[in-house]
């Protein structure tokens, strides 16, 4: 169950601190894929479920990425 509720939130806080980092949104799904794709390499990620969770949470993490980017870019 742990492990359900980190993939629910990491990988959103992951895309957004890195789009903050970098100032493209792209850049830290791109990223965040990376390390995803990494601990799923290494064995961490263990069920398909797991990587779907994963992937749901850096989409959520991409849209609030671009909204705050949209905000920032009309201010």
């Amino acid at each position: 169950m742990g492990k359900y509720l980190a993939a629910l939130f990491f990988p959103c806080l992951l895309v957004i601190l890195f789009s903050k980092a970098t100032y493209y949104p792209i850049i830290g799904l791109i990223l965040t894929v990376a390390l995803i794709a990494a601990s799923v390499y290494k064995g961490y990620t263990d069920t398909f479920l797991l990587i779907v969770v994963d992937a749901f949470s850096m989409t959520i993490g991409y849209m609030i990425s671009r909204r705050w980017k949209e905000k920032v870019a009309n201010k």
